[in-house]
């Protein structure tokens, strides 16, 4: 369904990112990865599906970095067609105890690294299909870009921006055919995620999978962790002929987080 397509996916290198980049290149587009740690592993996996892959590692919180990483992807492929704005950290703290350093950068990874992407590719794909444009912005929020929790205020204030940054975005380009939305995931089963249930089991002297079973029991009633696998099928969903009025929305896949 893609074939021809590029798709430049950030934080890719594992998790919700790799499992998006390797749903996309199942359909044939090929991909830019970015992100850091080991590159070649996740390569290989996608190149295997018979795509093209490159890489670029680009520090999300550079603009300059953002936009060489944007020529390299044009370079390299013409242009790219979709922007799946992935990338994040996480820091828990209380408002009073939250480092200033770690506020900056979690505003400029998760929320800002997002509208500098998007500034970059929007006149390419606005230029697609003969002036009509084509192209696909899918912004990675999160349910705490619909609700709060505590000791999280970096993340859920960057988390609800990317949510508001997707409406203006689909709203200003709703004549074209560039989309934009946002996914809206509960627990995924992240490093960043496992980080917080081995600090859990930790503090409570209690096992790994009890630490688990805590955490999706205070929030997620289906008492399952979504996958990198379904939320690359949600943004395969919205790249194909059935997303193309699909606009400015926040799509939760949260295990039913947000209906309590």
């Amino acid at each position: 369904m893609l074939k021809g397509k590029t798709a430049l996916v950030t934080g890719s290198t594992s998790g919700i990112g790799l499992g998006i980049a390797k749903a996309l290149a199942a359909q044939g587009a090929n991909i830019v990865l970015n992100g850091f740690g080991d590159a070649d592993g996740p390569k290989a996996e996608i190149t295997a599906l018979g795509v093209k892959v490159v890489y670029h590692g680009a520090d999300m919180s550079q603009p300059a970095a953002i936009e060489d990483m944007m020529k390299f992807a044009a370079a390299e492929f013409g242009q790219v067609d979709i922007l799946v704005n992935n990338a994040g950290i996480q820091h828990v703290a209380r408002i009073e105890n939250f480092p200033a350093e770690k506020w900056d950068a979690i505003i400029a990874i998760n929320l800002s690294s997002a509208f500098h992407a998007t500034r970059l590719v929007l006149p390419s794909m606005l230029a697609a299909n003969q002036g009509k444009g084509w192209g696909r912005i899918i912004n990675l929020a999160s349910v705490h870009g619909l609700v709060g929790s505590a000791e999280k205020s970096a993340y859920v204030a960057a988390k609800h921006g990317i949510v508001g940054l997707t409406k203006v975005t689909a709203l200003e380009n709703a004549t074209t055919g560039v989309t934009c939305n946002a996914i809206c995931p509960g627990w995924v089963l992240t490093p960043l995620v496992q980080q917080q249930v081995d600090a859990r089991a930790l503090a409570g002297g209690i096992s790994n999978e009890a630490a688990t079973q805590q955490l999706l029991g205070e929030k997620e009633p289906s008492m399952q962790f979504t996958t990198p696998e379904e939320l690359g099928a949600l943004a395969v969903f919205f790249c194909s002929p059935a997303g193309n009025n699909i606009r400015g929305v926040a799509w939760n896949m949260d295990g039913g987080w947000t209906a309590q």
